[in-house]
C-alpha cells in the first residue's frame, strides 16, 4: 500500500497528519435497518490500521455512540406530517455536528463512516461552523434534496441538502433549531446522479445548482467532471466530500439501500476520491450507506472492502 499523503500540502489541516473518525451507527433516516452496522464492520474489517499504514495519525474512540439514547418519544413527530422520526435523525444530527465541528477545529480530517445520509445534516454542518465556506462535493445516486414539501416518503436521508441550505419547507421544523442555512447554492457540487425525483430536478434547475450525471461522467470522463467541479469551488476552497456508496454501480457495491443501476465503476469512484486528496483541500470525509445485512455475505464483503478502500483513497493511498 503507497501513499503521497506526506507529499501533498494540507491548506487546512495541521502536522502530524491525524484522522478523527467519527463512528455514526444511526439508520433513523430511513426504514431498512442493518446500515447502523456499517461502521462497526468497516472498523472490524481493519479500516483503523490501514489509514495508519498510510502515515496518518488516528483518534477513533471504539466505543462510538449508537444514538439509542437521543431517541425520543415516537409521538413526538406526529406534528411533521409525512416525515419520519424527525425528533431522533434532529438530536442525532447535532451530536454528528458536535463531533465534527470539534474535529475539523482541531485541524485533523474528519473522517465519518455511517449510517445513513441523513447524517450529512450534521457532517455538514459541523464542517461549516469551522469553514465558513466550506465546498461540498456530493457523490450519490442521489439528490437528497427533497424538502418536507415534496417528498413523498417522508425519509430524511432523502432531504439532508434541503436542510443545510434551509430551502422552503425546512425552516420550523421542530428539532432543528440548531441547524441554520450554512451551505450557500453555489457551494456543493453533485457527481454520479441517475436517480432524481421530479421535484427535486426543478429545485436544482430553479436554484442552478451544479449537479453531474451520469450521463456527464460517460460523456466527459471522471477526470473533466472532478476538474470542472474543484474548479467551480475554487482552488483554495476547503472541501467536504460526502459519498454515498450507492453512487456506484450495483456490481461494485451492492450491499446498500437504494441501489441502482447505471453507476460509478470501482475506479472512478476511487479517482474522485484520490484526485481530492491531491489536492490538499480536503477538511471532511464522509462515507455512507453501506449496510452489511443487505445481500448475501459475498456482497457485504465486497461492499465493505470497497468503503474502507475509499476512504483510503481520499487518505492518499496510490496505485504506485
Amino acid at each position: 500500500m503507497s501513499s503521497s499523503a506526506e507529499a501533498v500540502s494540507h491548506k487546512f489541516l495541521k502536522s502530524p497528519l491525524t484522522v478523527g473518525i467519527i463512528g455514526a451507527a444511526f439508520s433513523g433516516g430511513q426504514p431498512r435497518g442493518g446500515v447502523e452496522q456499517g461502521p462497526a464492520r468497516l472498523v472490524e474489517h481493519g479500516l483503523i490500521d490501514q489509514i495508519k499504514s498510510l502515515g496518518w495519525n488516528v483518534d477513533f474512540d471504539e466505543k462510538f455512540p449508537t444514538y439509542e439514547n437521543l431517541k425520543p418519544e415516537a409521538e413526538e413527530d406526529r406534528v411533521h406530517g409525512i416525515l419520519k422520526n424527525v425528533a431522533h435523525v434532529a438530536h442525532v444530527t447535532k451530536s454528528v455536528a458536535e463531533s465534527v465541528e470539534k474535529v475539523v477545529k482541531s485541524g485533523a480530517l474528519a473522517l465519518t463512516l455511517g449510517g445513513d445520509h441523513s447524517l450529512a445534516m450534521g457532517t455538514v454542518g459541523g464542517s461549516a461552523r469551522v469553514h465558513k465556506n466550506v465546498g461540498v462535493i456530493w457523490v450519490d445516486a442521489h439528490a437528497d434534496i427533497n424538502t418536507p414539501l415534496t417528498t413523498d416518503t417522508g425519509n430524511l436521508h432523502g432531504c439532508p441538502v434541503s436542510f443545510l441550505m434551509g430551502l422552503k419547507g425546512t425552516e420550523n421544523i421542530r428539532g432543528f433549531e440548531w441547524l441554520p442555512p450554512c451551505l450557500p447554492k453555489n457551494r456543493i457540487v453533485y457527481i454520479g446522479l441517475r436517480d432524481v425525483d421530479a421535484p427535486e430536478k426543478r429545485i436544482l434547475k430553479e436554484n442552478n445548482i451544479k449537479a453531474f450525471s451520469m450521463h456527464d461522467v460517460d460523456k466527459h470522463g471522471i477526470g473533466t467532471i472532478v476538474q470542472k467541479a474543484i474548479d467551480y469551488l475554487g482552488a483554495d476552497s476547503p472541501i467536504h466530500l460526502s459519498f454515498d456508496v450507492d453512487a456506484l454501480d450495483p456490481t461494485v457495491a451492492p450491499a446498500t439501500g437504494t441501489p441502482v443501476r447505471g453507476g460509478l465503476t470501482f475506479r472512478e469512484g476511487h479517482y474522485i476520491c484520490e484526485a481530492l486528496f491531491e489536492t490538499g483541500n480536503l477538511v471532511a470525509v464522509d462515507i455512507m450507506e453501506v449496510n452489511p445485512l443487505l445481500g448475501e455475505q459475498t456482497y457485504v464483503m465486497q461492499t465493505l472492502q470497497i468503503g474502507c478502500s475509499l476512504a483510503r483513497a481520499a487518505m492518499g493511498e496510490t496505485l504506485l
